[in-house]
């Protein structure tokens, strides 16, 4: 995981299995704490403040006390670069 700010959005960059990347707010919908300091594993962000989970593919809350969805970002690598589509 890399978290990274663009533009003044804090954004969490991860690197999956298998070599794909995906972008989301590094902001957990909870409550204030980034995602960035949590736990990765798979496509499972576990937010480091009280466990919520999101895929971090789809941007999907896993369970309570998450009630909102995580934003996700598309993301391309292209000249070596990660790019991230904020639209």
């Amino acid at each position: 995981m890399l978290a990274v700010d663009v533009n003044g959005q804090n954004l969490a960059i991860y690197h999956l299995d298998g070599g794909d990347l995906c972008a989301t707010s590094n902001v957990c919908t909870h409550a204030f704490a980034m995602l960035t300091d949590g736990w990765l594993e798979g496509n499972v962000i576990e937010c480091p403040l009280h466990a919520g989970q999101f895929d971090v593919r789809t941007g999907k809350g896993l369970c309570p006390p998450i009630e909102e969805d995580l934003q996700t970002f598309p993301v391309k690598v292209e000249g070596g670069e990660i790019l991230v589509n904020l639209g």
